[in-house]
């Protein structure tokens, strides 16, 4: 991909402008076109196996995710490309849209790309090709959904038409019911879970977040705009916690194939005006993430991204995942629709959060534990509320970073009688440099997990509870397969050198030291902390040069004893 040379006056972190993300969306589009239909209606796209849906389907995913993102680029040649492919499509080539099919989801691709375009492209179809559009569009009114961020698909759809003046009545209904069906998933803070139970990942940002957004701003729905956009700002806080200092997204929750779509959300605030996120810090975290994929090999030798995360990898992915399914990165340039002279565009980088301070954050609706050290860029995810039993291992394990991956190795798990399963995940609450949560394994043992992190250091206990004396356990802990990284976990109680240990009667504690880190040089792990026990079931845990914590680890409850005054945040170094 041939991108304009760095400019490090204004973008002293990532080199990236505006010029980068345009070039970048030009050469995307180009890449693509060579495998386009004769008529322009389906884009086959190579290098990745058939998703669930079938050839046609994912002809169609190529189609509608590379139509969003000219419709980002709005350049009026590539636009009239998929004007032809429209016309075509919606004359008996593409799919029908029904109930729980991978069509409605393309539905709303295209919808938003009509709504955002509507003069350079709907204006300009012949009456005809646009009645045949809205009826096959109109199909996604009525089709039932999964009870998950499909329910916004039929919104999207429902706001065009409605703009339109296709079905206007069914079309605002349509609305109606797919934002009351996601109220209950809302649970305040800014986060969703994608449907029942506690599904919490990137598909706040890229979906929850977006389509309702999206569709109040396009809509000019003042209050219902407030409401939503509210809800992005508080989450926006957490998220920018997500980023590695080299500009990696972490490495946990489903769909990671979508890479660069975890800008959307970033730029999003900024296009509402509510974000509590400087215009420079909003660039460097979204420049920092389409460059981490672009320098790693998201793209193949033709310039098509491919079904992976850096290169081809199909740990990430999912059965429904086709040959097109990764251009759902194109929601990343949504950016594009700010003017040049955006402040975005034109205000210097400012470092992210992971780049100004080391810092240990709690995020209570997830029950997450971020840690990030400014020295390595490096975030880690302790994961004590996310489950999605569907997607292990990228729910169920305890912890998650930007440099590594939870595959092939079981990292950061707890095996009781040699099961590494995590089910029933129950949050016990986090704090001040800590969470606990407990879960199921080993065929009905309880595990109760606290683990407590102050800068690149975390102490885990573990009790294990309902499992036969005797029983063995094995603790894990980090897999450090990028280069320079440095994992380290060492035994503290209830495990020998091996990080082995048997069940007592009763329950049974396990208490080790662990740290992930990119420091040539690091401090010794075993003079860090200190782990003094207590005859009443209980620790103190002191971290050297900050807090001593008070722990139980058979309820998983922690207070803090006291609390070492905070060191002054340090600038970030440009990389």
């Amino acid at each position: 991909m041939h991108l304009p040379p760095d400019d490090r006056t204004l973008s002293p972190f990532t080199g990236f402008t505006r010029a980068h993300w345009e070039a970048a969306a030009d050469a995307l589009l180009a890449a693509v076109a060579p495998y386009a239909t004769p008529d322009q209606a389906l884009y086959h796209l190579p290098g990745g196996r058939p998703s669930r849906s079938g050839r046609l389907s994912d002809g169609l995913e190529g189609y509608a995710r590379t139509l969003l993102l000219a419709a980002f680029r709005r350049d009026e040649d590539v636009l009239a490309r998929y004007a032809d492919g429209l016309a075509a499509g919606t004359a008996g080539v593409w799919p029908r849209v029904e109930d729980r099919g991978q069509p409605l989801v393309e539905a709303a691709s295209v919808a938003l790309a009509l709504r955002l375009t509507r003069p350079l492209l709907w204006d300009r179809l012949d009456d005809a090709v646009r009645q045949r559009a809205a009826a096959w569009l109109a199909d996604a009114l009525t089709a039932e959904p999964w009870p998950c961020n499909w329910e916004l698909f039929p919104v999207t759809v429902g706001g065009f038409l409605a703009e339109a003046g296709h079905e206007p009545d069914a079309a605002r209904a349509a609305v109606d019911r797919g934002l009351e069906r996601i109220e209950k998933w809302y649970l305040g803070g800014g986060w969703y879970t994608d449907g029942d139970g506690r599904k919490f990942d990137y598909y706040n940002g890229w979906a929850l977040h977006l389509y309702p957004v999206l569709h109040a701003w396009l809509d000019g729905d003042a209050p219902l705009l407030d409401r939503y956009a509210g809800r992005l700002e508080a989450h926006l806080a957490d998220y920018a916690r997500l980023f590695g200092g080299d500009g990696a997204p972490l490495h946990q929750g489903r769909s990671l194939t979508y890479r660069f779509a975890t800008a959307a959300p970033l730029f999003l605030g900024a296009l509402t005006g509510r974000t509590p996120l400087a215009p420079g810090e909003t660039r460097r975290l979204a420049s920092g993430a389409l460059r981490y994929f672009l320098d790693r090999g998201a793209t193949d030798e033709h310039g098509v991204l491919t079904l992976g995360w850096h290169g081809p990898d199909e740990t990430v992915l999912q059965e429904y995942s086709g040959p097109g399914s990764p251009y759902w990165a194109s929601k990343g340039f949504l950016g594009l629709l700010l003017p040049a002279d955006h402040p975005v565009w034109t205000a210097p980088e400012e470092a992210g959060p992971s780049g100004r301070e080391d810092a240990v954050t709690a995020i209570s609706q997830p029950n997450w534990l971020l840690q990030s050290t400014r020295s390595d860029g490096l975030v880690r995810l302790h994961n004590h509320g996310s489950e999605d039993v569907r997607y292990d291992p990228h729910y169920t394990r305890l912890a998650y970073s930007t440099a590594t991956r939870p595959t092939p190795s079981y990292d950061n798990s707890v095996f009781v009688g040699g099961d590494p399963g995590r089910t029933g995940i129950e949050p016990l609450g986090t704090g001040d440099g800590w969470a606990a949560s407990r879960h199921t394994a080993g065929g009905g043992a309880r595990v109760t997990s606290v683990v407590l992190a102050h800068g690149a250091v975390e102490v885990r206990t573990h009790v294990v509870s309902r499992a036969a004396p005797g029983t063995e356990v094995r603790v894990t802990g980090w897999s450090a397969d990028g280069e320079g990284l440095r994992a380290e976990l060492l035994p503290v109680l209830g495990l020998s050198d091996a990080l082995t240990g048997t069940t007592g009667e009763g329950d049974t504690l396990f208490v080790v030291l662990a740290r992930l880190t990119a420091d040539p040089d690091p401090a010794p792990l075993a003079a860090s902390v200190t782990v003094q026990p207590h005859g009443n079931g209980e620790l103190t845990v002191r971290f050297a040069g900050g807090p001593a914590l008070r722990v139980h680890p058979g309820d998983g409850t922690v207070r803090n004893n006291s609390v070492a005054p905070p060191r002054a945040a340090e600038a970030e170094s440009p990389a």
